[in-house]
């Protein structure tokens, strides 16, 4: 066989495999056939275009930038190679070779929308807006660009417009973008406070065209209930509730376990599947749950995850599933906590802060999954300088994952030593962290894991979040944690102001 057959060879087997799903074997066909053919430009074109759907950012970037130096006139190639920068956060970068095409392509749709996209993404949505009618004048009409636009009217707050251009956008768009258009359409309904339709189109989450699918393994039936309908009655059943998404979104979709034990009643059983970190914490907060470990991997670019003991039930859901059931209005959530520090912990941190004077206030400032729409929902750290100032306030790291950079900024350029606590792993220690921030006088940041188990706990919680958050469900408080209070942005991004405002408020020493 030569060497073309066996790259043709290969590339079919690689097309073959993309069209199952089995995205990492595809990639591995699509690899052999780059190999074989002597690295051919035209070939990094779709091993690159897989690279980006597995999540493999900077291996994409190389293999477009291959394609561009033998084809550098290549709208799709640059195309990606904006995303593929974007998605690592080099914005500025992604706009440049954007703006590079355009100027090449200035009729080109799809590059007049593909920087709207990069300028929302760095968290410039009102400049964005200009590329997106553009594009829409070239295209009229056009799904992904009424989609692209309607992310950046959402993020201006103007949620009706934005609901309008999803609505339209769902007309023309295949089923596996309708779904990620339903699943921005519910966000907006949440923070518009529309629970009922937001959780009804919520469902999109799941879908298997999701860019982050999670495929729950169980042989167990799918808990399909209708709010109206009595045929899915809970009671006396046997429900397992498996954790989804990040860790923090476990811990605050939990609020709905004790709506769902008493909806199974003495005669039925839950089981939770949770990330292995929280399994103590949930183990002593339900009691009459069964709390087990989820088991998760990564295969073809999806999230596989199954739970143990299978046979402890016959019915299964996603964590969030109830919501669409128990919370329809936000006088459905919960008034307290609902999670449990472990009391002796709660008192061995208090023994060791008590040595130091001064009120005793934990921050948090950043996320580990720091990207896109996300990274947007965080100030830089520069702008906790008036906060870090605040006199008599001992501030305690809660901050997991690497910090060191922004501590010893805090220590040359604000004065301040924000210390550490000894002998606790501030992200793999759950249980203790709980309990570390229910000893705390205050626990004070963005909306990250930690923070969320500040106020399940209970414990006295700040919350600086965007002013548009879907997460405020409408209102201008927490209604997950109610007793938290809430700091926001307005307009979104613009951080400055709202960080003196906590400053001000630590200064009153009203918490």
């Amino acid at each position: 066989m030569s060497r073309d057959e066996k790259v043709e060879q290969a590339l079919n087997r690689a097309r073959l495999l993309e069209g199952e799903g089995r995205l990492d074997a595809s990639f591995a066909a699509y690899s052999e056939a780059f190999d074989r053919s002597g690295h051919n430009p035209v070939l990094a074109e779709d091993l690159g275009r897989l690279a980006l759907r597995l999540g493999q950012y900077a291996i994409a970037e190389q293999l477009f930038r291959v394609h561009l130096a033998t084809d550098p006139a290549s709208v799709e190639s640059r195309l990606h190679l904006g995303q593929a920068l974007s998605e690592q956060q080099r914005y500025g970068e992604a706009i440049g070779v954007l703006k590079a095409a355009l100027e090449s392509e200035p009729g080109e749709a799809t590059l007049w929308a593909a920087l709207g996209t990069a300028l929302v993404q760095e968290g410039r949505p009102a400049e964005a807006l200009p590329f997106f009618e553009e594009a829409l004048r070239l295209r009229p009409g056009w799904g992904a660009f009424l989609y692209a636009r309607a992310n950046a009217l959402a993020d201006l707050g103007r949620f009706a417009h934005a609901i309008e251009d999803y609505e339209a956008a769902l007309g023309g768009l295949p089923e596996a973008d309708g779904d990620r258009v339903r699943l921005a359409m519910a966000l907006v309904k949440l923070a518009r406070g529309d629970l009922a339709g937001g959780w009804d189109d919520y469902r999109a989450r799941l879908s298997r065209h999701s860019s982050k699918p999670v495929v729950f393994s169980t042989d167990a039936k799918p808990w399909p209930f209708d709010p109206d309908e009595a045929p899915y009655a809970l009671e006396g059943r046997r429900l397992a509730l498996f954790a989804e998404q990040g860790l923090g979104d476990e811990v605050m979709f939990a609020n709905i376990v004790p709506d769902v034990l008493r909806a199974l009643g003495p005669a039925g059983r839950l089981t939770l599947a949770v990330e292995a970190r929280l399994v103590a914490l949930f183990a002593r907060s339900f009691p009459e749950a069964q709390v087990v470990a989820h088991h998760t991997a990564m295969v073809d670019g999806a999230r596989w995850r199954r739970a143990p003991a299978p046979e402890a039930f016959d019915l299964w859901a996603p964590i969030a599933t109830p919501l669409r059931r128990f919370r329809r209005r936000i006088s459905h959530f919960p008034s307290g906590p609902f999670l449990k520090a472990d009391p002796n912990r709660v008192a061995h941190w208090r023994a060791v802060l008590a040595e130091r004077p001064g009120r005793k206030v934990g921050i948090l400032w950043k996320s580990l999954k720091l990207y896109g729409e996300r990274l947007r929902q965080f100030a830089p750290f520069d702008l906790w300088a008036p906060v870090l100032r605040t006199r008599g306030v001992v501030f305690v790291n809660l901050q997991y994952g690497d910090c060191d950079a922004e501590l010893a900024h805090a220590r040359e350029a604000f004065g301040v030593e924000v210390w550490r606590p000894p002998g606790i792993d501030l992200k793999d220690d759950l249980d203790d962290v709980a309990a570390l921030t229910c000893a705390l006088d205050l626990t004070l940041g963005f909306a990250n894991a930690t923070i969320n188990l500040a106020g399940a706990c209970g414990a006295p919680t700040w919350l600086i979040t965007p002013a548009g958050a879907w997460t405020k469900l409408g209102t201008e408080r927490y209604p997950w944690y109610p007793h938290a209070r809430c700091f926001s942005a307005e307009p979104a991004g613009e951080w400055a102001a709202v960080m003196e405002e906590v400053a001000r408020a630590l200064r009153d020493g009203s918490y």
